[in-house]
């Protein structure tokens, strides 16, 4: 004997499952890989690029995946690994190229009573919408942290884009039916002019072998000291307020002009440009005023 019931109410409502396979045309990828991470997916797409070489594609692709080839696919972390890696030799060597261009410094002894500001070496990989390497970024910034206000700099305040003034500024484009561009402006920074007494270690791993006790005297704005941002926004608002374009009352970093009923809006974010139009001939008569200056 026990205290099981022998008799069970069994419900009307059934309850078996129906299972149903989702259609094989439907399955975005392949359906026989395991589960991938995002940098697995990224490796793996690399892979498959250099391997479409075989397939026949496009001149385009061709010679985007011979370019990626001579670039490295690594970021160092230390300066000794980048100087062995002849990509990022030439990419530091590039931008000490803009330097001089730019007469960014003068080689001098460090006076009295100052004291330099370290640097160092920032490298970055830039990548296409697909994650493929197309350029090997290497940066030489100031060690910011270390300037004292009051001694190494005074002003620091630049304007700065807001994300909700680019979003305006697209949502009145795409209603007023805009071209609009986008522009890059290399090494941004450097254009702007500094006024405050700056010094800075010679870059590691080129220190000059005749001079290696001196310093650079820094004359235009390089990138990590307080004051570049504040520098490169006075340069780039002077050249436009002289050219005819007039500084938006709220946004500090929107520039108007008016030609013969049309109007040309420039939205400042960063080194980036935003622009547009809507007459063409006003964009492109911009676009080569901005490359003959910058």
């Amino acid at each position: 004997m026990g205290n099981i019931s022998p008799s069970y109410a069994v419900s009307s409502t059934p309850h078996t499952r129906i299972h149903k396979d989702h259609p094989i045309d439907h399955v975005i990828g392949d359906v026989q890989s395991s589960v991938q991470t995002r940098r697995m997916t990224t490796s793996y797409s690399e892979l498959g690029f250099l391997g479409a070489i075989y397939e026949g594609k496009t001149h385009q692709d061709l010679h985007t995946c011979l370019f990626a080839c001579f670039l490295s696919q690594e970021e160092p972390k230390r300066v000794s690994k980048a100087l062995s890696d002849p990509a990022w030799v030439e990419a530091m060597q590039e931008e000490l190229l803009q330097f001089k261009l730019q007469n960014v410094w003068v080689l001098v002894d460090l006076p009295k009573g100052h004291r330099a500001i370290g640097t160092k070496w920032v490298y970055r990989n830039k990548k296409d919408e697909r994650g493929i390497v197309i350029r090997n970024k290497a940066r030489l910034v100031a060690q910011g942290h270390t300037q004292e206000e009051g001694i190494d700099y005074d002003e620091v305040f630049a304007p700065v884009a807001r994300i909700e003034a680019i979003r305006i500024f697209l949502a009145y484009a795409s209603y007023m039916g805009f071209t609009v561009y986008q522009m890059d402006v290399k090494s941004a920074f450097l254009y702007g002019q500094i006024e405050e007494e700056v010094y800075v270690c010679q870059p590691p791993g080129f220190e000059d072998p005749d001079h290696p006790d001196k310093v650079y005297k820094v004359v235009k704005a390089l990138y990590g000291l307080h004051q570049a941002p504040k520098a490169w926004y006075d340069t780039l608002a002077t050249y436009l307020l002289s050219n005819g374009f007039q500084r938006g009352h709220i946004d500090q970093t929107l520039f108007i002009k008016s030609q013969k009923g049309h109007i040309l809006l420039v939205q400042i974010y960063v080194d980036d440009i935003i622009f547009g139009s809507t007459k063409k001939e006003l964009c492109d008569e911009f676009e080569k005023l901005m490359k003959d200056k910058f």
